[in-house]
């Protein structure tokens, strides 16, 4: 079915077709005719963020927490440029979103008109496809293709630049198409011969090790329990990078925590010593790796991706299989039970009774103190008191991210959204605010450090407008922290601008946007000052001050292998039997 309308029209029309209830924007000359649209409906929320960025952040939470794509609208010239960061950011951790933007009338492309850029030309680099849409005719097979890209194969974000004289002009709307007619289709059936050479291999493995990412999440829940069946079913053990913690659940009595840079003791050991090592959709990227000529050096390596470009791109690997986890998965489990369901159980017994003894290193433990709190006490008693409760976190991007990741137990899919590949600092506020709107009735928790939190606290004011009770927990340590720490192991304690005397009392920023402010700095007041924050129906800022001077560990030095990692507390030093890992 066709109809005549405007090009503005066709863009809010084709989001409802879409199945979009959210879109995060910020009005601006190149976009009034879409925002024009979006008045005159009441089907899709317009959220109005402070930033564009932001609004790229938000859609991500969104998506993140939904497995739905998000949807940005921004303006031409500086609103497409701030949103390229929240591009980047989506394109390394395969976060699917759509973002529209303006752009000056066709006629004058090119003449450097006012709020021009080259929009196509600056994204192409950050996004998996976009298009500058000069046709209105051919604006609604390009908004629907757009969709399927975004969300098709691995996911990424997509970005749709468009003239205003298109939108105002008027052509020939269509519906989404129905069945599968777009030409891109990436493979989602691995080979069989491959899955029946990974499932031989499980059968007589040793010391097999399931390593996963990310993949797992965005190929839907199904994912995530064949995973639970395959680990259960074969008794192996399992470990996860930081953007796949949740795909299997934290309380499971194989799961090893995570892995990488500050990943658990036990996860690395597991890594380095296994002799099967099983990625399931992550990109073996090097906070995961380390070293790469030590990396995992006496295993056979299979890899499961639907990405054939991040297969044997950084690890070589000996079982490569290209296609949608949750399709591989469901294959893997029919051929291992179809070949008697085996494997090496007395060597698996050996296994984890070495597993066992690197638990024994209690690598998470750090000295308390009574007069200070300490930030991974404050995880911890975060945890206590929300682990419970219908609960999504996001961060930001620093040393607080790394003990959230260690500390919080995450028992399903899509309950953590954290910046993984850029590293974004920022990305966790706006990120809170996508992630409540597809939630309203959560408890949605930001758990942030003051310096990355405030490259975008102007989005309190969206949390305050739309009376989302998102909570802001700051661990506020006065510093830079993840920069201090590595000028202080790496550089020679020289402590180059890694911290800021002039910080804001949060209680008073929060106030003066008319939301609510806690303080806390003594342990003894710490739990029921959480519950405050809980308890309150509004958004909140909870100023969290920490030890100053506090390390994150384990870590593995850069350049150095995973059974080279540093461990905070001395008192491991009788567990430790190997003499691999260094103790400060």
């Amino acid at each position: 079915m066709t109809r005549q309308m405007t090009g503005a029209k066709m863009v809010v029309q084709a989001l409802r077709d879409q199945g979009v209830d959210t879109v995060f924007g910020y009005p601006g000359g190149a976009v009034l005719p879409i925002y024009d649209e979006i008045f005159q409906q009441n089907d899709i929320r317009h959220i109005l963020v402070r930033h564009e960025q932001g609004a790229v952040h938000a859609a991500e939470g969104y998506a993140r927490s939904t497995g739905k794509p998000g949807v940005a609208l921004v303006t031409s010239g500086p609103g497409a440029t701030n949103a390229v960061t929240g591009l980047t950011d989506a394109l390394l951790d395969s976060i699917p979103i759509v973002v529209l933007s303006g752009q000056v009338p066709t006629f004058m492309i090119g003449t450097d008109g006012f709020q021009e850029a080259d929009t196509v030309g600056i994204t192409r680099p950050c996004t998996k496809h976009n298009w500058l849409v000069k046709d209105t005719n051919a604006l609604p097979g390009i908004l629907h293709q757009a969709f399927h890209v975004a969300k098709t194969g691995r996911p990424g974000p997509v970005l749709i630049d468009i003239p205003k004289d298109v939108q105002f002009a008027s052509g020939t709307y269509a519906a989404p198409p129905k069945g599968s007619t777009y030409r891109y289709n990436p493979q989602v059936k691995g080979d069989m011969e491959e899955i029946t050479e990974l499932v031989a291999a499980l059968e007589t493995a040793k010391r097999p090790v399931f390593y996963t990412g990310g993949g797992v999440i965005n190929s839907g829940p199904a994912a995530s329990q064949l995973l639970r069946e395959l680990v259960e079913a074969t008794g192996a053990p399992i470990t996860s990078t930081l953007m796949g913690l949740g795909a299997y659940p934290a309380s499971g009595k194989n799961w090893l925590g995570m892995l990488g840079m500050h990943g658990l003791y036990e996860a690395n050991m597991a890594m380095h010593d296994c002799d099967l090592m099983i990625n399931i959709g992550a990109r073996f990227d090097d906070r995961i790796t380390g070293r790469i000529d030590a990396f995992s050096p006496n295993s056979k390596k299979a890899h499961i991706d639907i990405d054939p470009s991040s297969i044997n791109k950084v690890i070589p690997v000996d079982i490569p299989i290209v296609g949608d986890v949750a399709h591989v998965l469901e294959d893997i489990l029919k051929v291992w039970k179809a070949r008697g369901r085996k494997t090496n159980r007395e060597a698996l017994s050996k296994w984890w009774a070495k597993i066992e003894e690197w638990k024994k290193v209690d690598c998470l433990s750090y000295k308390r103190s009574e007069g200070t709190i300490k930030p991974q006490y404050a995880m911890e008693r975060l945890e206590a008191l929300t682990k419970d409760r219908d609960r999504y976190i996001t961060t930001e991007v620093g040393q607080h991210q790394m003990w959230a990741a260690q500390y919080l137990g995450f028992e399903a899919p899509n309950r953590w959204m954290t910046s993984g590949g850029l590293g974004t600092m920022g990305y966790g506020f706006p990120a809170s605010i996508g992630v409540q709107m597809a939630h309203p009735d959560a408890l949605v928790i930001n758990v942030a450090g003051e310096a990355s939190w405030l490259m975008n606290m102007q989005e309190m004011g969206t949390a305050v407008q739309f009376r989302l009770p998102v909570k802001q927990f700051i661990l506020n340590n006065e510093r830079l922290g993840m920069v201090r720490q590595w000028q202080e192991l790496l550089h020679g304690e020289r402590y180059s601008h890694s911290w800021s005397e002039a910080l804001p009392d949060f209680v008073k920023l929060a106030e003066a946007f008319g939301a609510k402010g806690i303080l806390c700095k003594d342990p003894a007041d710490l739990d029921d000052a959480i519950m405050e924050m809980i308890n309150h129906d509004g958004p909140v800022i909870f100023d969290c001050l920490v030890e100053k001077h506090e390390n994150c560990f384990p870590m593995i030095p850069s350049g150095e292998p995973h059974n080279k990692m540093l461990l905070g507390d001395a008192s491991t030093k009788d567990a430790i039997k190997e003499g691999g890992a260094v103790l400060v």
